[in-house]
C-alpha cells in the first residue's frame, strides 16, 4: 500500500505561529519547548499503540482522559490549524515514520487534550495508482493537508 507523503513547505511560514497567526503573539521559547515535547510524546504514544491495537482503539485511547470537546468556534479552528502546522513541521524533522497517519494521530491527541473536537479522516484513491491518505478536520475544515480531491473518504474516526 502506497501512502502519500506530503511535506510542508518549510520556507513559506514563520516558525511556530500562534492561534492568531500573528508574529506579535508568538509562543515563548518555553511554550515552544513544552509543545515540542508534547508532540514527540504523542508521537511515541501513538506509534506504540498502533503496534498493539486496531486504529479505532488507538484513536479512542488518544482521546481518553481529555476534557469534553467544546462547540467549534473561530478560535478553536485557528488553534487547530496552528497545532496542525506545528505537528507537520516538527515531525518532518523527526526520524521514523512520520507520514500522514502519524501526523494525524499526534494532532488528534493534541486537539483532544485541549478539548477541541476533531475527526481523523482516512481516504484512498485507486487511479492512477492506489494511494491512502489520512488527515484531520475540525468542524468540516481540514487542519492537516487533505491531499487533492482524488481521495475518497473511507472512514472518519
Amino acid at each position: 500500500m502506497a501512502v502519500q507523503n506530503s511535506q510542508p513547505n518549510r520556507a513559506a511560514a514563520p516558525p511556530f505561529p500562534t492561534a492568531s497567526g500573528s508574529r506579535a503573539g508568538r509562543r515563548s521559547p518555553r511554550e515552544r519547548a513544552r509543545l515540542a515535547v508534547e508532540v514527540l510524546a504523542a508521537y511515541m504514544q501513538s506509534r506504540r499503540a498502533l503496534r498493539r491495537a486496531p486504529i479505532e482503539t488507538v484513536v479512542a485511547s488518544l482521546r481518553s482522559r481529555s476534557p469534553s470537546a467544546t462547540p467549534p468556534d473561530a478560535d478553536s479552528l485557528k488553534e487547530a490549524k496552528s497545532l496542525g502546522w506545528v505537528v507537520a513541521r516538527l515531525l518532518a524533522h523527526f526520524p521514523g515514520d512520520t507520514r500522514c497517519l502519524a501526523r494525524s494521530l499526534v494532532l488528534t491527541r493534541l486537539l483532544a487534550r485541549r478539548g477541541i473536537h476533531a475527526k481523523l479522516v482516512i481516504g484512498a484513491r485507486t487511479a492512477p495508482e492506489f494511494l491512502a491518505h489520512a488527515w484531520v478536520e475540525h468542524d468540516g475544515h481540514p487542519v492537516l493537508d487533505p491531499g487533492d480531491d482524488s481521495f475518497g473518504r473511507l472512514v472518519e474516526l
